[in-house]
């Protein structure tokens, strides 16, 4: 995994406690994903207009708390695929803050393709797949 997200954690992403609000690392997790597809040259819009697609939905999204971060602390967070599936893939996430752990967590990703009706999930093309490279062990380096 690579760090493809970094921010300075601000005020209001915390709680009264000056601890971060849980839901801010789900946005953050969104976020490294978007820097994990554009370190690749590739955004939301270009794969749209390259493959079809009517986007990238989350379907699944979980996170492990490991230790509290703070406003003024920058959050480092990396992201990588470990997993491949026909139609889906995961994306796995490592924040810290000075190389503490401070959440690992991970996307379930379905590839969403238009029908004239409702969109559907289909095949995620192999061109996409090899821009992302293989899975990552989960929290694994690359």
């Amino acid at each position: 995994m690579k760090p493809t997200l970094e921010t300075i954690i601000q005020w209001g992403d915390c709680d009264e406690a000056g601890i971060v609000f849980y839901p801010r690392f789900f946005y953050w997790m969104d976020s490294a994903f978007q820097g994990l597809l554009r370190s690749h040259g590739w955004n939301q819009r270009k794969l749209r207009s390259m493959f079809g697609t009517s986007g990238t939905p989350l379907v699944k999204a979980t996170a492990n708390f490991l230790s509290p971060a703070t406003y003024d602390d920058v959050l480092v967070v990396s992201a990588g695929i470990s997993r491949w599936g026909n139609s889906s893939f995961e994306v796995a996430f490592k924040g810290a803050v000075d190389g503490r752990p401070i959440f690992e967590g991970s996307e379930t990703r379905v590839w969403l393709v238009p029908t004239g009706g409702r969109p559907k999930a289909g095949a995620v093309p192999e061109t996409f797949r090899k821009m992302l490279g293989e899975p990552t062990a989960k929290g694994g380096e690359d």
